[in-house]
């Protein structure tokens, strides 16, 4: 009766870890800013549910070396904050889940999402 018992317990356990989602650490939802290219023509790029509690230097703009990012949008559940600078460098803020878009003046290289 005790092995039957225990092994009810732990196919329920396992079951349990299995409907889990993949990672709890990913924020669900987009985050969007905006960048102008090498000819100056203004472009949109999006992180598709990004991976939380690590930083990410943004595609285009994650360099201390070339022009940064602008008018980050938060679309995604998680506190996300914003860096000046790569590596999660320099001046931050902090915007909201679900938030409007930020002016064209804030400025991005870099991004934390809270995990």
């Amino acid at each position: 009766m005790k092995l039957r018992n225990t092994a009810a317990a732990a196919v329920a356990a396992f079951a349990l870890v299995l409907s889990l989602p993949a990672s709890a650490l990913a924020a669900s939802g987009d985050f969007h800013y905006k960048f102008r290219d090498a000819d100056g023509v203004e472009q949109t790029s999006t992180l598709h549910d990004p991976e939380g509690g690590t930083c990410i230097n943004l595609d285009a703009v994650g360099s201390d070396d070339i022009e940064p990012g602008f008018a980050p949008y938060n679309q995604t559940d998680s506190w996300v904050t914003v860096y000046v600078g790569a590596d999660c460098d320099g001046p931050e803020w902090l915007l909201r889940p679900n938030g409007r878009p930020a002016t064209d003046r804030l400025l991005v290289r870099s991004v934390r999402f809270d995990g």
